[in-house]
């Protein structure tokens, strides 16, 4: 039997996503798990980002950001960004953090997460709490490791990190809480 609860819950698990935004002097890092594909050819995303924050200041600005992928390694990081503004503090300096060279954008993606889609802003609708930013997929950088030998990205390989209530998982296993990356 199922029990009718208020609809604040909703899709689970989601990606946990580390969207870099700005350019490579004035960067931010901000984690988010409101991202998903909306079209494939060419590939269309989105993410939604609460208009308070540096990140949504800093697309609207540049109207670009990257999508990184984080894996469990970066469990710690990918939190602690999501906590913090970037107004106050760098966060690829307090992550150790590597910025990497996009090749289609202004804005760095991140060395350590297997996957980075480079993307170049379409539309900006403002919803109640969020502002949904749509945007193209320009170029995807992937590990190698994870390339089969067609250059397809085997994602099973990459570990990558999702979100569900109050914890993060890999492949249904729980890698850690909300509020890891502050303790």
């Amino acid at each position: 039997m199922k029990k009718i609860l208020e609809p604040k819950y909703g899709l689970a698990p989601n990606p946990v996503a580390l969207v870099t935004s700005g350019d490579n002097e004035n960067t931010d890092i901000t984690t988010i798990g409101w991202t998903g594909i909306l079209n494939s050819e060419p590939m269309i995303v989105y993410i939604s980002i609460r208009p308070s924050r540096y990140a949504n200041e800093l697309i609207r600005k540049n109207r670009e950001f990257v999508i990184n992928l984080p894996s469990k390694e970066l469990v710690k990081e990918a939190d602690f960004c999501g906590t913090k503004s970037g107004r106050d503090i760098n966060k690829f300096e307090k992550c150790k953090l590597t910025k990497g060279k996009s090749t289609k954008v202004k804005v760095p993606f991140i060395e350590e997460c297997p996957i980075s889609l480079e993307c170049k802003v379409l539309d900006i609708k403002s919803m109640p709490s969020h502002d949904v930013f749509t945007a193209e997929v320009v170029s995807v950088n992937a590990e190698e490791k994870l390339l089969d030998e067609n250059g397809a990205i085997e994602y099973g390989k990459a570990e990558l990190l999702s979100f569900a209530g109050k914890q993060y998982f890999v492949n249904n296993e729980v890698v850690g809480n909300r509020g890891i990356g502050v303790k």
